[in-house]
This record gives C-alpha cells, sequence and structure tokens, in this order.
C-alpha cells in the first residue's frame, strides 16, 4: 500500500481552490452564489474525531500487544489495512472539499464582506478549510501509527541476506 503524499494533498488542495475561485466570481457574476453549508465543517471535524478515535485505538492496542500485556487484543492485519485505507480515502476527500471551500472563502474575503450573510459564509468556508486540515493531519498519524516497522534483513527483491 502507498504512504500518503503531502505535495498530492497540496496540488488537490490547490487545484480545487483555483477552481472554485473562478466558478464562484462566474456564478456570482450570472446570480446568486450558493452559500456554504454549515455542516461542512462539521461533517469534517467529525470525520477527523472518527479517524483520531481509531488512531488511538489502534495505537494503544499495538503498544500492549508489544508489551506483551496479558489480555491484549492484537490488530487483526484487515482491520488495520482498512483503517489506512479510510484515512488515506478521508484525506484525498478532504484535501479536495477543503481546497472548494477555500477558493470560496476566498472570493467571498475579496469581495463584499461587509455583508453580514457574506460574512457568515466565509467564516464557515474558512472553518472547512481548518477542519479538512485537521483530517489530512489525523490520516497522516493513523498512517503512522499502523506502518509496518522496515524489515533490514531482506533487500528490495525479497531475498535473504547472507
Amino acid at each position: 500500500m502507498r504512504q500518503l503524499r503531502i505535495g498530492v494533498l497540496v496540488g488537490l488542495f490547490v487545484v480545487a481552490g483555483v477552481l472554485s475561485w473562478a466558478g464562484a466570481r462566474l456564478w456570482d457574476s450570472l446570480g446568486t452564489l450558493p452559500s456554504v453549508p454549515l455542516a461542512a465543517p462539521v461533517v469534517l471535524a467529525l470525520i477527523a474525531v472518527v479517524l483520531g478515535a481509531t488512531a488511538l485505538s489502534m495505537r494503544s492496542r499495538l503498544q500492549a500487544q508489544r508489551e506483551r500485556r496479558p489480555g491484549a487484543k492484537g490488530v487483526d492485519p484487515l482491520v488495520a489495512a482498512r483503517a489506512v485505507v479510510f484515512g488515506q480515502a478521508s484525506a484525498l476527500v478532504a484535501a479536495l472539499v477543503s481546497g472548494m471551500y477555500g477558493g470560496v472563502g476566498l472570493f467571498l474575503l475579496l469581495n463584499e464582506l461587509d455583508v453580514p450573510a457574506r460574512r457568515d459564509q466565509a467564516i464557515y468556508a474558512a472553518a472547512s478549510v481548518v477542519a479538512g486540515a485537521a483530517v489530512v493531519a489525523v490520516a497522516f498519524f493513523l498512517e503512522r501509527v499502523l506502518k509496518l516497522p522496515e524489515d533490514d534483513d531482506t533487500d528490495p527483491r525479497g531475498a535473504a541476506r547472507a
């Protein structure tokens, strides 16, 4: 399984931000810009909490297993793989969504911020970006917790060293 790369996530964020900023400009010139839902930062924050709880749970279970505590429950490799995939998918989606709301927030920040409704929308967009960054950070933490230790006995082709 490949690890998350910060460059890919930043690229997704920037591309989504630029496209949504341009789309917000176009949409606003043609009519009324759709609002940023209050649920956007809430849902992203909930995803970050779920990922964080999963990471902390897995870390404590792995630590108990390493220390050979009596009654320690191990981590099923399939469950660990599913958790990592969920974290990676969440990070990719969060980067995309954060970029989208970041672009809309930038448009709102550069234009009519004196209108109370627009100011609220800019706050929701900024909160979405922060919550998306939290999802990405927790996904990296989860991936680090569940990373297998490097095997120094074998070379990259899998043959044992003499």
